[in-house]
């Protein structure tokens, strides 16, 4: 199992909230690369309060951009959009804790974050909660919780998950050894363009009967028609 770090959510969102001029300026200016004024615009709501500017924000001074790179001051308005339930912030704050990057590392912290965004239902923060439990890392290690994560994760059409969550089926990890849902997973990954994913299956397929096979091809079709 390998720990695959995901990226920060470096973008700026545009949520469908009454927004202010100051935000709606600082949006198009973004979307003009002109992020100087981007930062301006986006400081005014941030300094009231408002969640999607304060996110903004910090995206500007994790990436650079118009202003000098910064990740503390970048986890100092991750932190205060996060705390008012910024899904994509409490993610990042995770990652940051996570990672160590303007922030302790501190695998504690890490975990905490990254179940509210999950909780939420953000695949990427159940796929990393997934790793914590899968590795031990801020909490115990407890393969079923593990799987429980990469299989919402999965469900979500996040690929690596899918990939993890096969290999937990085909080793019996959290659950009883499954070639049938391993098989599954790994073919709807390798139809994402998983190589790993083609290469997995087409090993498990050799230890698995025809039946076995045509009812994990069955399980896979009806995931996909349903997820399509």
């Amino acid at each position: 199992m390998f720990k695959i770090i995901t990226p920060f959510f470096l973008f700026i969102v545009f949520f469908s909230f009454t927004a202010s001029a100051d935000f709606k300026k600082g949006f198009k200016a973004y979307q003009n690369k002109d992020y100087r004024t981007a930062h301006r615009e986006f400081l005014e709501d941030a300094n009231k309060g408002v969640e999607e500017a304060q996110y903004n924000l910090g995206l500007l001074y994790e990436g650079g951009l118009g202003i000098t790179q910064d990740y503390v001051e970048a986890s100092r308005w991750f932190r205060k959009a996060a705390n008012k339930g910024h899904i994509l912030a409490q993610y990042n704050m995770g990652l940051k804790h996570d990672l160590g990057n303007g922030l302790l590392q501190d695998y504690k912290e890490a975990v905490r974050w990254y179940n509210m965004a999950a909780e939420q239902g953000h695949d990427l923060a159940q796929y990393a909660l997934g790793i914590m439990y899968f590795e031990g890392l801020g909490v115990n290690r407890d393969y079923t919780k593990a799987l429980n994560m990469y299989q919402a994760a999965a469900e979500k059409g996040y690929m690596v998950a899918q990939i993890e969550l096969a290999q937990m089926y085909y080793l019996g990890q959290g659950a009883l050894k499954d070639n049938t849902y391993a098989h599954m997973w790994w073919n709807i990954a390798s139809a994402y363009g998983s190589q790993v994913g083609q290469k997995n299956r087409n090993i498990v397929e050799k230890s698995m009967t025809d039946e076995e096979i045509s009812y994990a091809q069955k399980l896979a079709r009806e995931w996909m028609q349903a997820n399509q």
